[in-house]
């Protein structure tokens, strides 16, 4: 590789370029770079932007190191003196700032200075030649610029208009602003003074300043006469459409459309981006570097133009370099002159595209002219500006869009000029006159010709009959079933049997189940709908009810249920409206799970009367039937009031007959009917608005009381046919609901004694109701609509988590015994294995201990009681049984009539522990049943008949309908036949137990002698008489049922008496427990015996070390928080 090296110095802001440099060294030492295996080094020193601290960097870097160029700094104010003193220095300096137009004179100050952006001067040539294209002779410069006071200097808007104002041929108004102290105010005066002398306005500011002004000349009429044209100048390029560049955050909707309005008379000049996959890629590669390596985030958009320009004046500096190097190697000539003089005057293609820099060190740069596309509210380039060849092209298919619906750009000078002064008298002539008034008589035509079309348009549309629904298109859905636990059981063909048990745990509660359940509905259109049968076979299809129906399809609001037509095909005749899932008003007033606060209360209400004041103002007029009923309420909880109109097809057909008078259902629909209406003889099926003003009172007593319609009060206990006669008699004191004042608000109890009132003229309309209402729920409703949606499922979300609390809790209880259940009927680890769907595969277990008792002479015993004295026998015995196999670690197999059958060493294996623990079990079993009563026989004793086999078997789960846990070998039949070749009161042991048990060393067995056993032969078989202690300090109450009598120096002890394993259902099932204890000397041990509660049928060793064996302790099998199963899960 070759030695030769040189170091970059970048004064500037190192962690926003230094990414740019990073990738730029790597392309230039790359092979296919221009100085390949090059060490090249970067140091950097932040300026900030202070003249004084720029130059002490420069003085710092040419005085202690080696600095062989320098990168920046970007701020007028310091790149100055730096470009001197590095001029004086023999350095060169390359940057993407300087574009101020005193830095054009290279050779008097800044010899080494190379400007990689190009300079505001040419920021000018490009306004110059938009202008010029346009026909504008005239512009007005306005730009900010610190106050004259300040230390600030002036601001890189004076520099950039500075230059555009020279290539004006200085002949522009112009006119400076200071942004920071500047108000509204201020811009309209700015703008006021700038129209007096120009239209065409050019500006340099922040985007937030210049984003004021439009506002303000929108507030002027600017934007809207389509006069003026505004150019904003950008110091720095970004991506055109990476924001909407109008919209402000935190400002009001208002402000930001009158800016989005503003800015379609706005064009910018801005330093031109690539839009090249290579700079696309470039930009993501500096952007990732700056966030990892240097902590900077530049955000969404395209990297700047002005960041990615260093990367070209590395690549710059390196071919200058490249073609300085001399044949030999090691003679690398950097003075900084030669170096400047090379990089001057080239072309090469950079990242920011063809870079030229001309012969006074300046980069010809490209520009882009950005104008908001109104249909999209975003920033597009409709022109570029070439610096290579000096010429503006407008891109094909893109236009600029004018304000004030232009279609062509205004003149620089007004027709009548700036003051309208060269306008002629506006006095209409003779002529003009006539034309108004002919016009007015076309006018006139006009409307007579729109009355007359509107006519026949609403024949055509009565005739399309567009609410018509053909049967064919509604597809019925089936009544919803409720959804459960449910449970499978799979069969599996491979060796062994699968069993999947698992519950449905997404049942939605109160708010995914249709509450309108007995509400037939359909798919019309992909809208689920709501039918509703009309009561006749036939339909009469008259004009007055095709105008009726046109209104109801025509009829749209947020608080009325939707009319999507009818059917009138027999014998499918039937309405189809908007479907609300959540169900009537009524349903909810009468769940007491659902809690109505305040709040909710008030937007049901003020829902109702919306709807109502909407339909009274339409050509229906009134509804007729209004009632809790018929008002229904959303999935968004929004009411909506239905079943009003078309009461020609509601009503019953004549020839049907009418609904008993004496029925309770007849008599409840009338409690909303107002006295009036049921004082007439055929009240209209319309009704009035003022009835429906009453009925309105009556859902308003129901949703404050929540007592049902017309509640009278605990003590007045009347029909509904002795309301209804009540309220039609009226009187001085007519009969109405009771209101307690105590409990309802004073203003909702005066609005419903007015909406009730005896005499309907006293009743308030809609529309006044809707002003009381608004007061009314003024604290609490918005009136933003989606406040109120939110405010809505808030409430109804909160009144639904008590519920679903105490469902989940129920729910989870019952799978708790689900589980509990399922753990006794299978082993813990093969139940997990069921619960989590995994399949149980029969497994093969080399050493087993198996387990045979029953009673002898049960079948006599049986023949003497009765078959509940049988089942309380073995009932007590066994539950004596399994209170005292809990401490072992054996497994219950089964249990058939008086057989016992019982395993150690499945489904978890425990070494050659399983021997030991049947044995232990059997002596405690053996020793528990001579001290065992029987209930109704307490003299007789029970003889049990105990036989044990060790040897390998296979278990699995067998069956789907009752699965059941089985074992299976010639282990299981052996094992059997040692019990039944057995002895009452004595445990009978095969050669291969006692060849387990003989390891122990200390159990105590005596030779039977040979037995001959069916289908085995004669084989030697051995009695278990009891297990001895392992020294003679031990003291014990019953040797038989020692826990653990093998233990060697222990450190546990157990303190207290001997303690009694009581079974709750037979006091006679008793055992003792084991007490040793010693000193903790050699010899003197001390053993503890588990609690019964603390011991599963998979675990129950005893925590022991043994110097002469290894035996593990058995940790419980199967996850530690089991899973829950749902009730009715259990096979």
């Amino acid at each position: 590789m070759c030695e030769t090296f040189f170091h970059f110095w970048l004064i500037g802001r190192f962690n926003r370029i230094n990414g740019a440099i990073t990738l730029a060294v790597r392309s230039v030492r790359s092979a296919e770079g221009p100085l390949p295996g090059w060490t090249i080094h970067v140091s950097h020193r932040d300026s900030k932007c202070s003249s004084t601290h720029g130059s002490l960097a420069a003085f710092d870097f040419y005085i202690n190191r080696t600095a062989d160029a320098f990168l920046g700094p970007v701020c007028d104010y310091v790149i100055a003196p730096v470009a001197r003193y590095a001029g004086v220095w023999g350095i060169p300096v390359l940057t993407t700032g300087a574009q101020a137009d005193p830095f054009r004179h290279k050779v008097e100050h800044y010899q080494t200075l190379t400007r990689m952006m190009g300079s505001h001067r040419q920021v000018g040539e490009v306004l110059r030649q938009i202008l010029q294209g346009f026909g504008w002779t005239t512009a007005a410069l306005i730009y900010h610029n610190h106050a004259m006071e300040s230390s600030k200097g002036n601001s890189g808007c004076h520099f950039a208009l500075g230059g555009v104002f020279t290539a004006l041929n200085k002949s522009s108004v112009h006119k400076s602003f200071n942004e920071e102290t500047n108000s509204a105010k201020d811009y309209r005066d700015l703008l006021t003074y700038v129209s007096k002398s120009a239209r065409i306005v050019v500006m340099c500011a922040n985007s937030t300043t210049i984003r004021e002004i439009l506002l303000a000349a929108e507030e002027l009429g600017m934007v809207d006469s389509g006069e003026y044209v505004f150019f904003s100048i950008e110091l720095s390029s970004s991506d055109n459409n990476s924001k909407e560049r109008w919209r402000m955050e935190g400002d009001t909707d208002e402000r930001n459309e009158k800016a989005r309005k503003a800015y379609q008379s706005l064009l910018t000049v801005t330093a031109r981006t690539p839009d090249n996959e290579e700079y696309q890629n470039f930009s993501r590669e500096v952007k990732s570097l700056a966030q990892s390596k240097y902590n900077f985030t530049f955000g969404s958009s395209l990297l700047s133009t002005f960041v990615a320009a260093f990367y070209d004046a590395v690549f710059l500096y390196a071919l200058a370099l490249k073609e300085s190097l001399p044949e030999k190697p090691g003679e690398v000539n950097l003075d900084g002159g030669n170096l400047t003089r090379r990089m001057w005057g080239k072309s090469f293609r950079g990242i920011t595209g063809d870079v030229t820099i001309d012969e006074n060190g300046d980069r010809l740069a490209d520009y882009s002219l950005l104008d908001m596309n109104p249909e999209t509210s975003k920033f597009e380039i409709v022109a570029n500006y070439y610096g290579a060849n000096k010429t503006l092209e407008y891109v094909p298919g893109k236009r600029i869009h004018w304000s004030g619906g232009r279609l062509e750009p205004p003149p620089d000078t007004p027709k009548c000029g700036y003051d309208g002064s060269l306008c002629p008298d506006n006095t209409l002539p003779g002529y003009a006159i006539l034309s108004i008034v002919l016009s007015s008589i076309v006018v006139g035509l006009v409307v007579v010709s729109v009355i007359i079309y509107r006519h026949y348009k609403l024949e055509a549309e009565i005739a399309s009959m567009t609410w018509k629904v053909h049967w064919e298109d509604v597809i019925v859905m089936a009544p919803r079933k409720t959804r459960g636990s449910m449970y499978s059981l799979t069969g599996n063909k491979q060796r062994g049997s699968q069993l999947t048990i698992y519950s449905d745990d997404n049942i939605s509660l109160a708010g995914g189940v249709d509450r309108n359940v007995y509400i037939p509905t359909a798919i019309y259109k992909n809208s689920k709908v709501a039918i509703k049968p009309i009561p006749r076979n036939k339909v009469e299809i008259s004009r007055p009810l095709l105008l009726e129906l046109k209104r109801m399809k025509d009829l749209q609001h947020d608080h009325l249920v939707r009319f999507y037509g009818a059917c009138v095909e027999p014998p499918h005749c039937c309405l189809l409206t908007e479907y609300c899932p959540k169900g009537s008003l009524q349903d909810i007033l009468e769940n007491d799970q659902i809690k109505l606060d305040r709040v909710f209360r008030g937007s049901l209400i003020h829902d109702i009367v919306r709807g109502m004041a909407y339909l009274h103002a339409s050509e229906l007029k009134s509804h007729g039937s209004l009632k809790s009923s018929n008002c229904v309420v959303d999935s968004r909880f929004v009411l909506k009031i239905t079943d009003f109109g078309l009461h020609a097809l509601r009503k019953p057909c004549p020839n049907d007959s009418e609904d008993d008078k004496d029925s309770y259902a007849h008599w409840r629909k009338q409690l909303w009917t107002s006295p009036e209406l049921l004082r007439m003889e055929r009240p209209p099926p319309e009704g009035t608005q003022k009835g429906d003003v009453y009925s309105f009172a009556i859902i308003v007593h129901e949703i404050v009381v929540r007592q049902g319609p017309f509640y009278l009060g605990e003590d007045r206990n009347y029909s509904p046919r002795e309301i209804v006669e009540g309220v039609r008699r009226g009187g001085g004191s007519p009969l109405r609901p009771l209101i307690d004042e105590a409990a309802v608000e004073e203003e909702v109890a005066t609005l419903m004694r007015r909406c009730w009132a005896q005499d309907s003229a006293d009743r308030p309309d809609f529309p006044a109701l809707k002003q009381t209402i608004r007061k009314i729920n003024k604290d609490y409703e918005s009136s933003n609509i989606l406040d109120n949606l939110l405010s809505r499922m808030e409430q109804y979300a909160n009144n639904l988590e008590t519920l679903v609390a105490e469902r989940t809790a129920d729910y989870l209880e019952e799978k708790r015994k689900c589980e509990e259940l399922l753990y006794q009927l299978l082993p813990k680890s093969v139940a997990s294995q069921l619960i989590l769907g995994q399949s149980v595969i029969a497994e093969t277990y080399d050493h087993v201990t198996i387990y045979f008792s029953d009673i002898v002479g049960f079948t006599s015993l049986s023949a003497e009681s009765t078959p509940l004295q049988v089942v309380d026998l073995l009932n007590d015995l066994y539950t004596c049984f399994d209170s005292i196999i809990e401490n072992f670690d054996v497994y219950k197999v089964e249990t058939i009539g008086d057989a016992y059958m019982v395993v150690s060493g499945l489904p978890v294996r425990n070494g050659m522990n399983h021997a030991r623990e049947i044995a232990r079990m059997s002596l405690a079993l053996r020793d528990t049943v001579m001290t065992f009563s029987i209930r109704h026989r307490p003299n007789e004793q029970l003889k049990l008949r105990i036989g044990m086999h060790t040897g390998p078997c296979v278990a699995g789960v067998v069956g789907l309908k009752m699965p059941r846990y089985c074992l299976f070998g010639d282990t299981v039949n052996t094992a059997s036949r040692m019990e039944s070749n057995g002895e009452p009161l004595k445990i009978h042991v095969s050669p291969a137990t006692k060849e387990v048990l003989d390891t122990f060393g200390t159990f105590e067995l005596h030779c039977r002698g040979e037995v001959t056993l069916k289908g085995k032969g004669k084989m030697t078989t051995y009695w278990l008489v009891g297990e001895k202690p392992i020294n003679n300090n031990v003291q014990q109450n019953t040797v038989s049922t020692m826990t653990d009598p093998s233990v060697a120096p222990a450190t546990q002890q157990i303190q207290g008496q001997p303690q009694n394993l009581q079974n709750p259902s037979n006091q006679n099932c008793t055992r003792n427990v084991l007490n040793i204890t010693g000193n903790g000397a050699p010899g003197n041990h001390t053993l503890t015996l588990s609690p019964s509660h603390q011991r599963n049928a998979n675990n129950s060793t005893v925590h022991q070390s043994l110097p002469s064996e290894n035996v593990p302790n058995h940790a419980e099998s199967g996850p530690n928080a089991p899973l829950l199963l749902p009730a009715g899960s259990i096979p």
